[in-house]
């Protein structure tokens, strides 16, 4: 008979999409005893077959859980979330906030728990659903030193790496860093397979040649293999909540006086990707306006 796996302590997650979905299921098989809520009915029930508690609302998982993991997809659903716990009357919880938002809606929802007696840590993740899923996750920790020292082990049982940056934002800038790069490294690859494929090159070899050569990149290696299929129905990060993220960036960059060329230049091809019915598709589908701005069809050969 096997042994009992050891529980590591209880968490909660609130938020089980494609991000928070990951990080509970792996708690939960690294040994961690998981409470989560979403207001979506299909997410809970996917959560609950992998192993996941499911809580009422944010307000029963702050009553069952002394950490509570925020993965969310706007900022109203941060500070709705942030109320509900806040009103629980709980002790001191830790919170961390996992999603990408402007620093502004950030401290609005840390001031709230705070007033409620609770340690908020702004903590965003560096890496996509399909990293999430594999724990090839990096999280730019940010606040409460000791707080994150405490979580280190359970950082460590949901990604690879936690850095502590500093003060209560700098987990957001450091993600904007990141995330300004992985709109244009993503734009890049698709530039560059529409280039191979028009050229007669097979989308399989430009794949396997780049990613052992000098132009290969992580974003290269998460997306192409979605390019080199031409499909983009399971996505890792939706274009449509990829939205969200590249206007929080350009709107940083702007008030601090960065100028972003390459970033802007980036950006009307994930609009065309969303006027163009893949809002809900994978960001990889940038290729696919790529090949219709470059009139280029797929043969079955070619897109083997």
């Amino acid at each position: 008979m096997a042994a009992a796996k050891k529980n590591r302590g209880t968490v909660g997650v609130v938020g089980l999409g494609i991000m928070g979905g990951a990080f509970a299921k792996n708690l939960s098989q690294a040994g961690w005893r998981v409470v989560g809520y979403d207001i979506s009915a299909a997410r809970c029930r996917e959560a609950k077959r992998a192993g996941v508690d499911i809580a009422k609302s944010a307000a029963d998982v702050a009553r069952k859980t002394p950490v509570i993991l925020t993965s969310l997809p706007k900022p109203q659903a941060l500070a709705a979330t942030a109320r509900s716990i806040a009103g629980a009357k709980v002790p001191r919880r830790l919170v961390v906030e996992m999603s990408t938002f402007t620093i502004e809606d950030k401290e609005k929802a840390e001031k709230v728990l705070r007033k409620a007696g609770h340690t908020m840590l702004d903590t965003p993740v560096s890496g996509t659903g399909a990293q999430a899923a594999k724990r090839d996750l990096v999280f730019y920790a940010s606040g409460d030193a000791r707080a994150i020292k405490k979580l280190r082990p359970m950082f460590e049982a949901f990604g690879r790496h936690v850095y502590d940056v500093g003060k209560f934002g700098n987990g957001s800038r450091m993600k904007y860093v990141a995330n300004l790069l992985v709109a244009i490294h993503n734009v890049a690859s698709a530039e560059a397979m529409v280039l191979g494929m028009k050229a007669g090159l097979k989308p399989q070899l430009i794949f396997d040649l780049i990613k052992s050569g000098a132009g290969n990149s992580r974003i290269f290696e998460l997306r192409a293999p979605m390019m080199v299929k031409g499909k983009y129905g399971n996505p890792t990060m939706k274009i449509d909540i990829w939205d969200k993220d590249m206007q929080v960036i350009g709107g940083y960059a702007k008030a601090i006086g960065v100028p972003t060329p390459m970033f802007d230049a980036s950006k009307p091809i994930y609009v065309k990707a969303q006027q163009t019915g893949h809002g809900n598709d994978d960001t990889a589908a940038v290729c696919a306006v790529m090949e219709r701005m470059a009139k280029f069809k797929r043969g079955r050969k070619t897109a083997r």
